[in-house]
C-alpha cells in the first residue's frame, strides 16, 4: 500500500506485530531487536501514525484489518504468526475472522473483544471530548501515563512520546471511534488459532474481566499475567515478554 511504513527486519516465518492507539513500529524496538534473530519481524504502521501519517486513517477495525492483511498479501506473505497490542489487538481478531487460515498461531496481547473497553479508565467518548478540547499532545501524554506503572518516569516512555507526536488529530479521534464502534465477541468461538493472551495485572485500559472472557471463549487460548505491569509490558519487562512470545512461537 503506498505511503505505508512496514518494518521488516531479520529471517524465518514471519511474526506481524500489530501496534496499538497512539502507536508506531519504533514502539516495539525491544522487540525487533531480540526476536529478529528468530523470526522475520514485520511492523506495519497503520494509516495516519507514526510513520504513516501522511495517508488517511480508517475510522472502524474492519478496515484496518483488511489494510494489514493487504500488504502481507504485497509482500507475498502468505502464513505467518501474528500479535496484536491494545487495538492492535481487535485488529488482529478480525484478521482472524477474515483470514484466519493465514495465521499460524495468535497472540492477543492487553486487548480485549469489546472495543468500548468496559472498565476502562475513561469512555471513548470522554477521550473524543478530550481530545477536542485539550488538543492531541495533552490527551496524549495523559492517556500514555497510565500505560505504564511508573507512569512517564518509565524508562521507554519516550517511545509512546515519539509515536503520539508522529500521530494525526484525524487518526486518533478516528481510532476511538472505532474502537466504540467494535464487538468481537460473538467471534471468539471462532477462533480455531492456537491463541497466547498476555496481561499485565495493573492495567488500566483493560480489566481482567476483558482477558478472562477471550481466555474461556477462545478455544485453545493460554492467558499469561504478568504481576507489577500495566498496560505496556512489552516495554515495563521486555526481555519476560520477549523470552514468552519466543517460547510460544517456537
Amino acid at each position: 500500500m503506498q505511503g505505508l511504513y512496514i518494518g521488516d527486519e531479520g529471517k524465518g516465518f514471519p511474526l506481524v506485530l500489530v501496534h496499538g492507539f497512539l502507536g508506531s513500529s519504533e514502539m516495539w524496538t525491544p522487540q525487533i531487536k531480540f526476536l529478529s534473530k528468530y523470526f522475520r519481524v514485520i511492523t506495519p504502521v497503520l494509516p495516519g501514525f507514526g510513520e504513516s501519517n501522511k495517508i488517511k486513517s480508517h475510522n472502524n477495525i474492519n478496515a484496518m484489518a483488511q489494510t494489514v492483511l493487504k500488504c502481507l498479501e504485497e509482500m507475498d506473505v502468505e502464513k505467518f504468526n501474528l500479535l496484536g497490542h491494545s487495538m492492535g489487538g481487535m485488529i488482529v481478531q478480525e484478521m482472524a475472522k477474515i483470514a484466519g487460515e493465514k495465521i499460524a498461531k495468535l497472540i492477543c496481547y492487553g486487548t480485549g473483544s469489546i472495543g468500548d473497553i468496559p472498565g476502562r479508565f475513561e469512555s471513548m467518548d470522554e477521550s473524543k471530548e478530550k481530545l477536542k478540547n485539550i488538543g492531541l499532545e495533552k490527551t496524549a501524554h495523559r492517556i500514555a501515563k497510565t500505560w505504564f506503572v511508573e507512569s512517564d518516569k518509565a524508562k521507554y516512555f519516550y517511545l509512546c512520546s515519539n509515536a503520539w507526536k508522529a500521530t494525526s488529530l484525524e487518526a486518533a479521534d478516528n481510532a476511538l471511534t472505532a474502537m466504540k464502534n467494535w464487538n468481537g465477541l460473538e467471534n471468539l468461538k471462532n477462533i480455531n488459532n492456537q491463541t497466547l493472551i498476555i496481561w499485565g495485572d495493573q492495567d488500566k485500559a483493560y480489566n481482567f474481566n476483558q482477558v478472562d472472557t477471550l481466555n474461556k471463549n477462545i478455544p485453545n487460548s493460554d492467558l499469561i499475567i504478568f504481576k507489577g505491569c500495566s498496560h505496556n509490558v512489552h516495554l515495563e519487562e521486555p526481555e519476560k515478554f520477549n523470552n514468552t512470545i519466543k517460547n510460544f512461537l517456537i
